[in-house]
């Protein structure tokens, strides 16, 4: 009998998994505690839009299902930023209009997941949420949320993609096959509508669509992301409590939040209707930082936010988890075609293979969460745009930002974490003592890159698959 895999969680990185796996040709369940949100609707206001680039996409090509993705979203091609003053700037993510990320509901493109996953074999049951986890046994202890039942399910193999809160990482951890650690932000986050503007831009947006739009307010900030119907999602990233600061903390009457808005972001605020009681009746996000020593147990993976949540302001947290099953399928593919798959020893080289990556993406959110929100108006940062430009310019096919790096390529995370830091050294280098483009020495800063930065990018490369 074919051997069965059991997948817990139908999120976006399940579901994707799922599809693969059904494709492959075994046989996949899928256990997903939610009722099915195709039918009641994704819940609004706990989850931040995505931002599907390349590493996404590339998993989604595998599927056949990139085309159709991408008629879901909006493509946003740099960060338009709003100065208190009101004046505005416009900082382009990728070297011309052909890179771009991409905005769309995460509940969009799990259910498109979903729906191809089924017809390809693999079953969703729902309603059923993991009390616990057996690793010796490989059972799982499932209560039926409609009937209050408790059932054993027995698997052959299980992989946990349950999120961030995942049972099975902390099912895991109680039996000592491996330990986790949370850091938890000290920043939260509210989520608002902006409804479309039949007089805005393009006939239905209120503020420009193909941008990701970012008020920095140094210890905090605004975002919008837009959606194909015309409106945008709107996040405040604030402190939870800060000593002589605004914090989640003060903001608790509807004159607060007018006031903090109006003062703050004072040309949106005016867009959104009801201001303060939608902001009130928000329900206040957290975001966390895990880090899993140990994702294998046996027959056992932790995939995706349950072995690695990441804060979202790499934009990565998705497309890293379906790097993740690219990666394991890739794996698994490799395995098939020696004619003996292994599933302990598939998961122990996927999880020594993968974690150093996913430690990489952790430190690069968090790195970009202080640039977000500080550092892209101040001028020291706009100085070193300026000489990255001039360097993509002269070293078209060999120099990348940073951010490029991570979100316009398939390179180790790892490795675009050591490219930026040797990047961010150049540049401090070049750009000491200086306040204008013309006084840099450009001749010198591209040398310096082409001995300490293009090696590294060049070597990753030849390690893609």
């Amino acid at each position: 009998m074919a051997e069965r895999i059991t997948i817990v969680g139908a999120g976006p990185v399940g579901s994707l998994l799922g599809l693969m796996l059904a494709k492959r040709g075994f046989a996949v369940e899928l256990i997903e505690r939610r009722a099915d949100q195709r039918v009641l609707g994704f819940s609004q206001g706990r989850s931040i839009n995505l931002a599907v680039s390349t590493r996404g996409l590339f998993a989604l090509h595998r599927v056949g299902l990139d085309a159709q993705v991408l008629e879901l979203a909006i493509p946003m091609r740099g960060r338009q930023i709003h100065a208190l003053d009101g004046a505005q700037s416009f900082q382009r993510y990728g070297k011309d209009d052909n890179e771009f990320i991409n905005s769309m509901s995460r509940g969009g493109i799990n259910a498109l997941l979903m729906t191809q996953a089924e017809p390809a074999g693999a079953h969703i049951t729902f309603d059923a949420r993991v009390t616990g986890y057996d690793a010796d046994r490989h059972a799982l202890t499932l209560l039926d949320e409609r009937t209050g039942h408790t059932r054993e399910h027995v698997c052959d193999v299980l992989i946990g993609t349950d999120g961030s809160a995942s049972a099975i990482r902390h099912s895991l951890q109680a039996a000592r096959r491996s330990s986790f650690t949370e850091e938890l932000l000290d920043t939260g986050y509210k989520e608002l509508h902006l409804p479309p503007d039949p007089k805005g831009l393009e006939g239905r947006f209120a503020l420009e669509p193909h941008a990701l739009h970012i008020w920095p307010r140094k210890s905090f900030m605004l975002i919008a992301l837009p959606n194909p119907d015309g409106s945008f999602t709107c996040t405040l990233f604030l402190p939870f409590e800060a000593q002589g600061a605004p914090s989640f903390a003060q903001l608790t009457t509807a004159e607060s939040v007018e006031r903090f808005f109006h003062e703050q972001f004072p040309d949106v605020a005016k867009l959104f209707p009801e201001l303060a009681q939608r902001f009130l009746e928000a329900p206040l996000g957290r975001m966390v930082t895990v880090r899993t020593d140990r994702w294998n147990a046996g027959r056992t993976l932790l995939l995706g936010d349950a072995a690695h949540a990441i804060v979202p302001f790499f934009g990565q947290g998705m497309n890293a988890g379906f790097e993740d099953c690219t990666l394991l399928d890739l794996a698994l593919e490799q395995a098939q075609g020696r004619g003996a798959l292994d599933w302990t020893e598939v998961f122990a080289a996927f999880s020594q293979q993968r974690k150093p990556d996913a430690d990489a993406i952790a430190e690069l959110a968090l790195e970009n969460h202080i640039e977000m929100r500080d550092k892209v108006a101040d001028p020291e940062y706009l100085l070193h745009r300026q000489i990255e430009y001039a360097m993509l310019a002269r070293m078209p096919e060999r120099y990348r930002t940073r951010y490029q790096l991570v979100t316009f390529s398939r390179i180790s995370y790892r490795t675009a974490l050591e490219a930026g830091r040797v990047q961010a050294q150049i540049l401090r280098e070049a750009a000491r003592g200086k306040t204008r483009l013309e006084q840099i020495d450009l001749d010198a800063t591209q040398r310096a890159l082409e001995e300490r930065f293009v090696p590294l990018i060049d070597a990753a490369r030849s390690h893609l698959h």
